[in-house]
């Protein structure tokens, strides 16, 4: 009698608490915990003087890999939880945290440079021309030509596709060609004024984006029916009644508790990023160093850590057929990097005095303004097809052949 006593004197909420972290832990969040914490315990516990005194480079090869690689399971354990998480809240809360999830995990790369032995000026500049190469030339092409390829030419919404490039055209040239034809600094940085006006200006219009994006213009940034399509465009009264109330549900299906335990996975999958951030920013710097690589190399390696899993699933839903979808993932990736990440590191520059030079080369800065003006064409046509896809891969080799030979 008393052993069955003790089997059951749990209560119903330790009960229920130990279940739901049973569904929450499945089998790939508990292989990617104990893989990111396992690398994690053993750099900072042994792995800090490989890291700095290798003793021959298949050893700093080696332990930059498994680094790399436990930063890359992390990142998308992280999406994939913000993604969980985002499902249960509803709007905007879910793409908010999406959104502050990525970016977060974007500034502590650069600042791990930045603010590293080289002291990197560049990075946060590198890293963003990066994304914007790989992200609206190489994702952006490869899932329109295969979309359109397996379907056809593809429909998505325009009005919410030039509110994007309008956003891009805006937050790229002020933040990374405005800075060289400044008269205040010579080297493509800001003045303080500038740097703070710069933050201020783009965190706010994104912001604002967001606000929108979220609330009243909803619609715009909806796959539109296929009526929709050829009929008219998609405005926000097509749909003000229902759209709103999905949001409410969600966020009344997640109890507090839940709501806690998830937010302590998304916490737990990110911290081991920023522990191996200093120590990824070091292996960089020591391997770009030792080979004679391009500096604009470690940028190129945040932007593909960070953007990885969101490329995928761009690739997938255009495969799928979801244009607008496809959009949403590819230039939101890019509008909340530089409305966000930008503004942070500028305001982590002034804060620690390292400086931070945004202004392009002039061969890149071509680069960005043929890559606008090929965005305008391809998304201000009615449907997108694999052509438009090839034109913007065409880019993005050009981009990754004056990485190398510039």
């Amino acid at each position: 009698m008393s052993t069955e006593h003790h089997a059951d004197s749990r209560t119903p909420t330790e009960a229920r608490s130990n279940d739901s972290w049973r569904a929450l832990l499945s089998r790939s969040t508990t292989m990617t915990l104990a893989i990111v914490w396992l690398v994690s315990i053993g750099v900072l516990t042994f792995g800090r003087d490989l890291i700095a005194h290798p003793p021959n480079v298949a050893v700093a090869v080696g332990v930059f890999l498994i680094v790399l690689a436990a930063i890359m399971v992390a990142a998308f354990g992280v999406v994939h939880q913000a993604e969980n998480l985002a499902h249960k809240l509803g709007e905007p809360f879910g793409t908010l945290i999406l959104t502050l999830t990525v970016v977060i995990i974007e500034v502590v790369l650069i600042s791990s440079v930045m603010l590293g032995p080289s002291g990197s000026s560049t990075i946060a500049r590198d890293s963003v021309f990066a994304v914007m190469m790989i992200i609206i030339n190489g994702v952006m092409g490869v899932s329109l030509l295969f979309g359109g390829m397996k379907h056809g030419p593809q429909r998505y919404n325009m009005e919410g596709a030039s509110v994007y490039v309008a956003m891009i055209a805006v937050l790229s040239l002020c933040t990374l060609v405005l800075p060289n034809f400044t008269v205040s600094t010579s080297n493509g940085s800001l003045v303080p004024a500038q740097a703070i006006t710069i933050s201020v200006l783009a965190a706010t219009l994104y912001g604002f984006f967001i606000y929108l994006q979220t609330g009243k213009n909803r619609a715009l940034f909806t796959q539109p029916s296929h009526a929709q399509a050829i009929f008219g465009s998609v405005t926000t009264a097509n749909t003000p009644e229902t759209r709103p109330d999905s949001g409410t549900a969600a966020v009344a299906s997640i109890g507090r508790g839940e709501l806690v335990r998830r937010v302590l996975l998304l916490v737990g999958t990110i911290l081991p990023i920023v522990l191996l951030s200093h120590d990824l920013g070091i292996l960089v710097d020591a391997g770009i160093t030792a080979t004679g690589a391009p500096v604009a190399l470690g940028g190129v390696i945040i932007a593909i850590i960070v953007f990885t899993p969101e490329a995928i699933t761009a690739v997938r839903a255009s495969l799928a057929d979801e244009g607008q979808r496809t959009l949403n993932l590819g230039l939101g990736a890019f509008v909340s990097t530089v409305g966000l990440t930008i503004p942070t590191v500028l305001i982590i520059g002034l804060s620690t005095g390292q400086e931070v030079i945004l202004g392009e080369s002039s061969a890149n800065m071509v680069l960005i303004g043929v890559t606008l003006v090929t965005s305008i064409i391809t998304y201000f046509s009615p449907r997108t097809t694999a052509l438009h896809g090839a034109v913007h891969l065409v880019l993005f080799g050009m981009f990754a052949i004056l990485l190398f030979a510039p």
